[in-house]
């Protein structure tokens, strides 16, 4: 037997038992967001117009090949945390699960296609 008070074990936790660590995940990834992405759009501005081999040679640097994965990473992973809230609050039974499974392949899929391709140019 714990003696916990009914306030110390639901300190933290909400309905699901993981929403502050969600909270914050969310808060960090979008300020890490909020940092990276404007360095990569400056980083795409300069290679749009470009030749193809111009457009290559940019993205086979290190710095902007990084950039670019770190964008194309945390900015799905942020993108699947929002979205599974979402399907949570607006879905329901086996419609959810369903949704649920079709979302984190979607990501997981965008994201392999993504660094596969960054990988093909950069190397």
């Amino acid at each position: 037997m714990r003696y916990l008070t009914d306030r110390k074990r639901a300190e933290g936790k909400g309905a699901s038992h993981s929403g502050t660590e969600h909270f914050w995940y969310m808060k960090v990834s979008a300020f890490g967001l909020a940092l990276i992405v404007p360095m990569f759009l400056y980083v795409l501005g300069g290679a749009i117009g470009g030749s193809h081999a111009e457009v290559l040679a940019t993205f086979s640097q290190p710095g902007p090949a990084i950039l670019t994965g770190l964008v194309l990473v945390v900015g799905l992973q942020h993108f699947q945390k929002g979205a599974l809230v979402m399907l949570e609050d607006y879905s329901h039974g086996s419609m959810r699960r369903v949704l649920i499974m079709l979302l984190v392949a979607m990501i997981y899929g965008l994201t392999a296609t993504g660094l596969y391709a960054l990988a093909k140019i950069a190397l």
